[in-house]
């Protein structure tokens, strides 16, 4: 079977981890990078406005983010405004869908799909809300998905609330969806918190499954140039 190279990289800022994955993407793109790569963070308290967020889905003064802490970016990805933070795990595959299934929506239902095993797999039932992206559970969204692709090569991705503060949302309309709830699976589990370390590997695991790949944890991206790698742990990375 073809891998998937998992990149766990823990806290990262969203300005660094946004970077790491636009070059990622490049070599995979150009063929420097061969295999699919998953990189799997945290970040920092941030506000990301996709392609079609409105104005009016920012709930939050720039005054108000500045004094809570919160990154504010606008990005390429598809969807609305979203929030990541500590707690959270944000997932981006670069995934090549030439060598998959050239289809985008293809490819949001296998992200959602890894999801819902994942969850399924900790004991928490979730599933999917006709006409919306993203995972839900009992009514309640508990994953957003956005993404991007040039090529048929993607990046962005998925976000799971597995222990994040959901008052944080609260400075948003999730995904431009009004009156949804948001949850986690901590919140779901009516637990204060849940293993990162678990929820992290099942996801890994359910990836790797549904899009028919060998997880292969990584600290360097290897290249097809001898000698050369990618490093998405260390920044800049260096790409030819």
């Amino acid at each position: 079977m073809p891998r998937l190279l998992v990149e766990r990289l823990g806290l990262v800022p969203y300005a660094d981890a946004l970077e790491m994955q636009r070059r990622v993407a490049r070599a995979r793109i150009a063929g420097d990078v061969s295999e699919d790569v998953l990189l799997l963070v945290e970040h920092p308290a941030v506000i990301t406005l996709g392609r079609s967020a409105k104005a009016g889905h920012l709930l939050a003064s720039p005054e108000l983010l500045s004094a809570r802490g919160v990154e504010l970016f606008d990005v390429e990805r598809g969807g609305d405004v979203t929030f990541h933070g500590p707690g959270q795990l944000v997932g981006y595959p670069i995934v090549d869908l030439k060598q998959h299934k050239r289809d985008l929506h293809w490819y949001l239902r296998q992200v959602e799909q890894a999801l819902i095993d994942a969850l399924g797999i900790l004991g928490l039932p979730a599933e999917r809300n006709p006409g919306l992206t993203g995972v839900w559970t009992s009514g309640r969204k508990i994953a957003s998905i956005g993404v991007h692709a040039r090529d048929w090569v993607t990046w962005h991705g998925f976000a799971l609330n597995v222990n994040t503060d959901l008052r944080y949302f609260d400075l948003i309309v999730p995904c431009g969806i009004s009156g949804v709830t948001m949850t986690s699976v901590a919140r779901e589990a009516q637990r204060e918190s849940v293993d990162m370390q678990a929820v992290t590997r099942e996801v890994t695991r359910a990836f790797g499954h549904v899009f028919g790949l060998t997880c292969t944890p990584r600290s360097r991206v290897p290249t097809k140039q001898p000698g050369r790698v990618l490093d998405p742990s260390h920044l800049p990375l260096q790409l030819p």
